[in-house]
């Protein structure tokens, strides 16, 4: 056998023994992105059918953005207190009934406190499934490895979506197959033999001396909130009062998704080859011509464009906040990684719970235009306070910081590189549930 028939089968063996140890929660995690993906469409188009205002959708999306925040800072201490494996099943159990019961809500009130419930949920959920796998996969395949997670979650919540056409809204039938999924991605864990990680840590917020060291970072991950929040949440509700019919309304999510899968990529290559907050100005500005792009193709009725603009509009403003937490883990010490991430979700939860707020307000002075107007207004705001950043402090290009996984709000994709944050430090320093990736992921899964 050569050397380098030797050095490959050395490298199989760990990326091997890693995948047999994450098969369980990224098939369970698959799973629930299915049943998750399809609940984002199908309820705004619910709730539009029982007849709530656009300003009730948007509280309602608000609700679930706040359960979201709390949700993820409650975790840690609910992980540690029952395990990974008790914690996933239980939450799984509770979110398949809070779907169940909203066959029953009928008011605006009753959608508000199962959303923000679902949020709570979820969030803790997320929380277990990013944590089991960033803590399973070793340091020489972590990259790999969390690209398998993310891929398929990703490709769960992209194409569930289009789950809409195969029921009636107004009937209770695709609300019984949501929770029926979520019940069944409780197998593949009751059914795992293999040990759980350790119990993660607390997650310390500084948001005041993160804006000091990186500002553009965590104006970026709130704008980002702020934006991508209502435009999520609201999306099928635009489809339907623009001439879609529900199928196609909901499809404009699949190219939400489907466009950020295809650019992810590219764009954190990109901003590995130069100052990170280029890329973030460029993403910025290119997601609000985009929105007016998207008013002119729904403006001339033009099915196809509007499809191709939502694709557009998605592989750029789901990439921002990818390439916000990698600029703000290239300028903070190895050891602020945890409460740096932590500190970026933060920011970005309070821009997704008073984003939809704003959002729904634009719809209902503007009409359905003026969610897109909303998009335009906020994303060049961004772009500008971006540039005045370049322009008064200039930084050194990142120099291949962070590898960006072709991918999961809910999906992907963040990685620390070793070469950036050394992997001795990062041992001293466990980024556990929050490491770079699992935020991401939990911020694409979320919006």
């Amino acid at each position: 056998m050569s050397a380098a028939s030797a050095d490959l089968s050395s490298l199989r063996g760990p990326l091997n023994s890693s995948l047999a140890l994450i098969w369980t929660i990224t098939a369970a995690t698959t799973l629930l992105q299915a049943a998750n993906g399809l609940l984002q469409a199908l309820m705004p188009l619910r709730m539009q059918a029982e007849g709530l205002s656009v300003s009730a959708i948007g509280l309602v999306a608000a609700a679930y953005g706040l359960g979201f925040s709390i949700g993820c800072f409650m975790a840690p201490t609910f992980i540690r207190h029952v395990g990974y494996i008790r914690a996933f099943a239980s939450l799984a159990a509770i979110v398949a009934v809070l779907v169940l019961i909203m066959t029953q809500a009928h008011s605006t009130l009753a959608w508000v406190l199962l959303r923000g419930l679902t949020g709570v949920t979820l969030a803790c959920i997320f929380t277990v499934t990013d944590g089991w796998i960033s803590a399973r996969a070793t340091s020489s395949h972590r990259g790999r490895i969390l690209s398998i997670y993310m891929i398929c979650t990703k490709v769960a919540l992209m194409l569930s979506p289009l789950g809409i056409g195969f029921g009636d809204i107004r009937t209770d039938g695709l609300f019984m197959a949501i929770s029926a999924v979520m019940s069944l991605s409780l197998l593949p864990i009751a059914a795992t033999t293999t040990k759980e990680p350790p119990a993660p840590l607390g997650v310390k917020i500084e948001v005041r001396s993160l804006f000091a060291l990186a500002p553009s970072a965590v104006v970026g991950a709130f704008v980002v909130g702020l934006v991508n929040g209502p435009v999520i949440a609201i999306t099928p509700v635009f489809g339907v009062s623009i001439g879609l019919s529900q199928e196609r309304a909901a499809a404009l999510l699949f190219a939400l998704q489907a466009g950020s899968l295809v650019l992810q990529w590219p764009m954190g290559w990109l901003s590995d080859r130069a100052d990170r907050r280029y890329i973030i100005a460029a993403l910025a500005a290119g997601t609000s011509l985009v929105s007016l792009f998207i008013l002119f193709a729904s403006a001339q009725g033009a099915q196809g464009m509007i499809l191709w603009s939502f694709a557009a509009w998605g592989g750029l403003a789901l990439c921002i906040y990818s390439v916000c937490v990698a600029h703000a883990c290239d300028i903070v010490d190895p050891g602020r990684i945890v409460s740096t991430v932590g500190t970026l979700l933060f920011s970005w939860a309070a821009g997704v719970t008073i984003g939809p707020l704003f959002g729904a307000a634009a719809m209902e002075l503007l009409g359905p235009q003026g969610l897109f107007i909303y998009s335009a207004i906020a994303s060049a705001g961004l772009a500008a306070f971006i540039v005045l950043r370049i322009i008064k402090v200039q930084r050194a290009p990142a120099g291949g910081g962070f590898v960006v996984a072709s991918t999961n709000s809910a999906t992907p994709t963040v990685i620390a590189r070793e070469e950036t944050i050394s992997s001795e430090r990062v041992k001293d320093h466990d980024l556990g549930d929050q490491s770079p990736a699992s935020a991401v992921t939990r911020e694409e899964t979320s919006s």
